[in-house]
């Protein structure tokens, strides 16, 4: 249990100040809920009633920004997994106006996380193919809570008219996000994805314009945060995910260390993006040798927009820590805010806040099984108490 009387030396000023994104966006307060894959759309990748009382809670319950799980962003080979949330097409663009309506009239504001699997891909209606930088598989598992099963396929590697596609995808996808009334995009260059996949040496081994050189692998992610901002026009808010560890490789780290660090994110610092989001998996440790800077400290030195710092922050201390340190001016939550989607309400209240309980993601990391699984956590807690009290 962790609570104010606890933890004294969390300030609550801090956490709870306003910040503005861009020209147009203040958040209410410096906790954000970070985006988490919850494969609970429909099969054709609509948002759902169910999703809008997911995200809702998290607004009501105080967060002040809510990014959502990732959303694919064209029915190629962007799509990750079964029942996964689409924006590639204007239907799937209307099913989210309720989640977005919903998340507003809370007082929260929603960003729509955009994302392309790539190479990662283990489920998706519109290929039976993947597709990547290069023919390399990829490392690791398909994720049995998403549904898939053995060793990932072989990918094919994507032509330049490939790369085009995947471009116009993230812009078009933007450009639908805005009209849904989302108040930003984050382009998901992280966790292994497309984006990542080119800029890693092991996955990228093309000799073109998008290989070799850290600045060619960077190109696509390049590309596609200046089409989305052209998409989309200077007053929408646009941020960018950014990481050293893969769902499929936990412990990557960047080959060239430090000095690559430096590098992205001068290079992400000087596009026309809103905000950097950078996670690890305790995001205060440091990055690349044992008494260096974390991750998100390293982006705070090299960008002027503001960092949002992710990796295990549930704890209080740890996350008013970041901001206090400054290597961060906010923070997402992924296991708090699934523990609680009121958890800000919670620490303002000194309520204490539960550990998370990894049967919330098991065996689908779904909705479905999420509220399954607290009603048995809640049918035994009252059968427990019954019985003490006979």
């Amino acid at each position: 249990m962790d609570t104010l009387v606890d933890r004294p030396d969390v300030d609550m000023q801090r956490l709870f100040a306003p910040l503005r994104l861009g020209t147009t966006l203040t958040l209410s307060n410096r906790l954000s809920v970070a985006p988490m894959t919850r494969v609970s759309a429909t099969a054709d990748g609509h948002a759902t009633e169910q999703m809008a009382d997911y995200y809702e809670a998290f607004a009501a319950g105080g967060f002040g920004l809510v990014i959502t799980e990732g959303i694919y962003t064209d029915k190629a080979h962007a799509q990750g997994y079964l029942f996964q949330p689409g924006i590639a097409d204007d239907a799937q663009r209307d099913a989210w106006r309720t989640v977005v309506d919903r998340v507003h009239a809370k007082g929260g504001r929603i960003i729509a996380q955009l994302m392309h699997a790539g190479a990662l891909s283990q489920g998706n209606p519109h290929r039976t193919t993947t597709k990547g930088p290069s023919a390399v598989l990829p490392k690791g598992q398909q994720m049995a809570f998403y549904r898939g099963d053995g060793p990932y396929r072989m990918p094919e590697a994507m032509s330049i008219d490939d790369i085009a596609a995947v471009v116009d995808g993230f812009a078009q996808a933007a450009r639908r996000a805005q009209e849904a009334g989302f108040d930003g995009v984050e382009i998901h260059g992280a966790n292994g994805y497309l984006l990542d996949q080119f800029l890693t040496t092991h996955t990228n081994l093309r000799d073109d314009r998008y290989g070799g050189s850290l600045d060619n692998r960077l190109r696509l992610t390049v590309e596609v945060i200046q089409a989305v901002r052209a998409a989309t026009g200077a007053g929408f808010v646009v941020g960018v995910r950014s990481s050293q560890g893969k769902v499929n490789d936990f412990t990557h780290k960047w080959e060239g260390g430090e000095a690559d660090a430096v590098r992205i994110f001068d290079t992400l610092g000087a596009l026309p993006i809103d905000y950097l989001h950078t996670t690890e998996f305790e995001a205060w440790r440091p990055a690349f040798s044992e008494h260096g800077p974390s991750l998100a400290a390293l982006a705070r030195r090299h960008v002027s927009v503001p960092v949002l710092a992710n990796g295990s922050l549930h704890d209080a201390t740890c996350a008013d820590g970041m901001l206090r340190r400054e290597e961060a001016d906010f923070v997402s939550l992924g296991r708090g805010a699934l523990t609680h989607s009121d958890w800000p309400a919670r620490l303002c209240a000194g309520t204490p806040h539960d550990s998370f309980d990894r049967g919330l993601l098991a065996p689908i990391a779904d909705l479905d099984n999420a509220v399954r699984h607290r009603a048995q956590v809640n049918t035994l807690a009252v059968e427990g108490a019954s019985a003490g009290d006979r």
